[in-house]
């Protein structure tokens, strides 16, 4: 039986569960909120919606002794309004640390030793949060990180020579924010590395880098909040967690070079971060990564 609970049904957290019910991830989803009234209105649409859908899921609001047993639990609480306008996901730490403390020592109340998957902003610094405060092994404590960041990566390339953004594979590495950047070492598309296809179509990367950069708050900017890609990149790592497919993805995990949380690919599986490997990155590649946790750090230390 796949059991998973969702703490915070706002934007992000409802169209996760809606992922969730409407493709039968779960035989059991508990939902969390501080709002009864919203939390419990969202269960009703889910009841509902039940006569409609191929798969039976038992959907319903519960507390947190409700996620001892659960398989994994995310994190999808937040203050998105408390982003800046410059973007910078840090606006909402003040407001998510306390919750997070909360949530994770709720967990711990209640012995829960599943995998934890945060959302949460700024994500890297919540994880580590979660992870202190459940005292949950830290492979079974992972974040978004840049998972959602790579998919935008991969959907400009894909648009800048006109195929499907599946066909890029690549990754953006470290902080969720602005100390992020795409590892061109790694970008690939049919065989050719994104800087073979840059001189031969004349493609301008660090623009296409920041494309993907700013793919969020352009979404925000437009309708005042993200919530369905994200949510597809919380569900697709939840399908690999709960499916145990030791699958090579790239998330916000535990790196003891920085002793900190930061984005780099894992290999994910049922109990989370089953598996570590190293990329071969450039030397120049190796000095932003090392940039990146520090501006974590440094930003950490400046908004807590």
């Amino acid at each position: 039986m796949r059991k998973v609970g969702i703490v915070g049904i706002g934007h992000v957290g409802a169209t996760v569960a809606h992922l969730i019910v409407s493709q039968g991830l779960a035989d059991e989803l508990v939902l969390i909120d501080k709002k009864p009234e919203k939390v419990a209105s969202e269960a009703l649409d889910f009841s509902d919606a039940a006569s409609l859908l191929d798969k039976h899921i038992d959907v319903h609001v519960g507390d947190y002794p409700d996620l001892a047993d659960a398989d994994v639990v995310i994190s999808a609480l937040g203050h998105i309004h408390l982003i800046k306008p410059d973007g910078d996901r840090f606006g909402e730490l003040k407001a998510n640390l306390p919750m997070a403390k909360q949530v994770g020592a709720d967990l711990k109340a209640v012995g829960y030793n599943g995998v934890l998957l945060a959302i949460s902003n700024p994500v890297d610094v919540i994880t580590g949060i979660y992870q202190q405060a459940t005292g949950l092994p830290s492979a079974q404590v992972i974040g978004t990180g840049t998972y959602l960041d790579t998919a935008r990566l991969k959907r400009v390339f894909g648009e800048a020579l006109g195929v499907d953004p599946r066909s890029v594979n690549g990754y953006v590495l470290g902080e969720h924010g602005a100390s992020q950047f795409a590892a061109w070492s790694t970008v690939n598309v049919m065989g050719q590395n994104a800087r073979t296809w840059a001189a031969e179509k004349s493609l301008d990367l660090d623009k296409l880098e920041n494309d993907a950069r700013v793919g969020g708050f352009t979404v925000h900017s437009g309708k005042g909040y993200t919530n369905f890609a994200i949510a597809h990149a919380a569900v697709s790592l939840l399908q690999i967690i709960l499916s145990d497919a030791r699958k090579e993805a790239i998330v916000s995990h535990y790196n003891e070079d920085f002793d900190g949380y930061i984005s780099s690919p894992a290999i994910i599986g049922r109990a989370g971060v089953v598996a570590n490997f190293d990329l071969p990155l450039t030397p120049e590649e190796q000095d932003k990564l090392a940039a990146s946790a520090k501006a974590i750090q440094t930003k950490t230390a400046d908004y807590s």
